[in-house]
């Protein structure tokens, strides 16, 4: 929000959601659900898919990060490139 100079509570307002539920989406406490995407989305001129895909994004990298090796040692029954 900084880029924007806009403060949680500007955003929260425009977007009819509590401060705090922006706060903590800021500081990764707690995740992006549909509805807020779209309130996101609508009151920053973007999409909801947008905001969706950033948060899928971020929850597959932290996912990536706790399975760590073990994700490693799982080897293709298929291979890559019959792989749908």
């Amino acid at each position: 929000m900084l880029p924007l100079d806009m403060s949680a509570g500007k955003l929260a307002k425009a977007c009819g959601l509590p401060r705090t539920r922006i706060e903590r989406i800021a500081n990764e406490q707690t995740g992006i659900t549909a509805d807020s995407a779209l309130r996101i989305g609508r009151a920053l001129s973007t999409t909801a898919d947008f905001w969706m895909n950033l948060q899928n994004r971020y929850d597959m990298q932290v996912a990536a990060r706790a399975l760590g090796p073990a994700l490693d040692k799982i080897k293709p029954l298929v291979p890559e490139d019959q792989a749908a």
